[in-house]
């Protein structure tokens, strides 16, 4: 690859179909990336684009532009998922509204039309971490020790996760207002209610 790609197309390669690699793009960009190694075009009718190896490598190896605060121990801002022990510092709420405001200006700089009411490639590659954040960010308080909350929890699905407590409603309609969708479901097994929320592309 000679040189690294663009903002631009770094966008196109992150909105590739996750399934088939298939990308979408102006010519511009397309023909770029086959420049690059990164894409081929299909031989046969409607010549669609596709990632190549290389292509799908950069995509799984991008590194995290997490929203990143400092935190009291001198590490980078976490979201809470539920179950931590160690409760938040007194700085926390602040650590948290930095964080969300990083976030939004990430969808800014990363969704292709600058949207910030919905989801980023980030995001969607770190589903539990974004979930966990925009219900930290609305004031709901992650389960612990010592009192119920929240718990988001990965999934087998594909860009969903599952999101556990007390107040399902609530929380579906901060991740809601937030850019993603839900649904409300019970488990066969333990009869447990839970949501499952995956991140809006439109």
């Amino acid at each position: 690859m000679a040189r690294p790609p663009t903002a631009a197309q770094r966008r196109v390669i992150e909105d590739a179909d996750p399934g088939t690699g298939r990308l979408r793009g102006t010519d511009a960009q397309l023909a770029a990336l086959v420049r690059l190694g990164l894409a081929f075009r299909h031989p046969r009718p409607p010549h669609d684009h596709f990632l190549t190896p290389a292509g799908h490598r950069l995509r799984e190896a991008e590194p995290e532009p997490a929203p990143a605060a400092p935190d009291p121990g001198g590490g980078v801002f976490a979201a809470r998922a539920g179950g931590e022990e160690a409760p938040p510092g007194p700085s926390r709420a602040r650590e948290v509204r930095d964080a969300w405001q990083g976030l939004m200006e990430l969808r800014r700089m990363t969704n292709s039309d600058s949207a910030t009411d919905r989801p980023c490639g980030w995001e969607r590659t770190h589903l539990v971490r974004a979930a966990a954040l925009a219900l930290e960010a609305a004031g709901h308080q992650p389960e612990n020790a010592t009192a119920p909350g929240y718990r988001v929890r990965a999934t087998p699905q594909p860009e969903a996760v599952a999101v556990y407590g007390p107040a399902l409603q609530p929380y579906a309609a901060t991740l809601e207002a937030a850019g993603w969708q839900c649904g409300e479901y019970t488990e066969a097994r333990t009869r447990t209610r839970h949501l499952l929320a995956s991140p809006r592309r439109v």
